[in-house]
């Protein structure tokens, strides 16, 4: 099954979408299920992960109608208010619907030591007995909080979105960083997206081969059965297309085995967030949709 394991959706307010700056103009438009249904037909996809781009439960059932519109949309990884006493309820509720499969936080835009907060990581300890999934928001800078986030759940599976963003530059290699990720891929229970990349590089121009040590070094600390393909959209758009994203992506991930491809092309975005080929298109051809 070919996944992308991370993507959005939105209908654009400036005032609920205050993290879309004035450059990025090609940002300020909805982003809905139609245009997501022709990228994944011409991508030849079997199915994707929409993830939250807002921290409200108004978005999480905008989602959820979403997927269930659109059998594309196999996950929906949502936001709940961990640090609420009554969040076990909340996650029940969620969890109960039809391909809710796990809980983010903007981590990156808390201050330094949100991760290691009590109310936090006691919302956190909750998702396992779901069933859910808790994917990592962070920068380069908090890996070292997140190590010490993870380590105090080592029965939780964790997603970590976008490498953790590292600062890509031509001129310099983000050694910190590198550093950092091998010291957190040494934890199984946390996997990790090949996803907005693009976004990070600090560049006027990036190619593929500006990215290859970036992803060389995720493949060696994950290894393939630990990597998911994800292309961040309509985000990457600031930098490139959905089908020059994913072309760059078969590129840098074009020395593996046809099974480690597969790997991170799908079987491990399908197996750690659970998602069931009942849902994924035949072929990429979807079924009439029914408004």
């Amino acid at each position: 099954m070919r996944v992308d394991s991370h993507h959005h959706l939105w209908r654009y307010r400036a005032d609920e979408y205050d993290w879309i700056a004035d450059d990025m103009a090609v940002l300020r438009r909805d982003y809905g299920p139609d245009d997501l249904d022709t990228i994944v037909r011409a991508a030849g996809l079997d199915a994707t992960v929409v993830v939250q781009a807002r921290q409200s439960l108004v978005e999480n059932d905008d989602l959820l109608a979403a997927a269930a519109r659109h059998p594309a949309i196999a996950g929906v990884v949502g936001w709940v208010h961990l640090r609420d006493e009554r969040v076990e309820d909340t996650l029940a509720t969620y969890a109960a619907r039809p391909c809710f499969r796990g809980v983010r936080h903007v981590v990156q835009a808390e201050p330094e030591g949100f991760m290691d907060d009590d109310a936090f990581n006691r919302g956190v300890a909750r998702l396992k007995r779901f069933g859910l999934v808790y994917d990592i928001l962070i920068v380069a800078r908090q890996l070292p909080e997140a190590i010490r986030f993870v380590d105090r759940h080592p029965d939780q599976p964790f997603v970590l979105d976008h490498l953790a963003k590292p600062a890509i530059r031509a001129a310099t290699f983000d050694a910190a960083w590198s550093t950092s990720i091998r010291e957190l891929a040494r934890r199984p229970h946390v996997t990790c997206k090949l996803s907005g990349l693009v976004t990070e590089v600090r560049d006027t121009t990036w190619t593929v081969e500006l990215l290859r040590p970036y992803v060389d070094v995720a493949l060696e600390a994950f290894g393939p059965e630990r990597l998911m393909a994800g292309s961040d959209w309509p985000v990457c758009l600031l930098r490139a297309g959905y089908a020059e994203w994913r072309d760059a992506l078969h590129r840098l991930l074009a020395p593996l085995s046809a099974t480690e491809q597969d790997a991170v092309f799908g079987e491990t975005a399908s197996r750690v967030y659970g998602l069931t080929a009942s849902r994924a298109w035949a072929g990429g051809v979807a079924p009439p949709v029914r408004h």
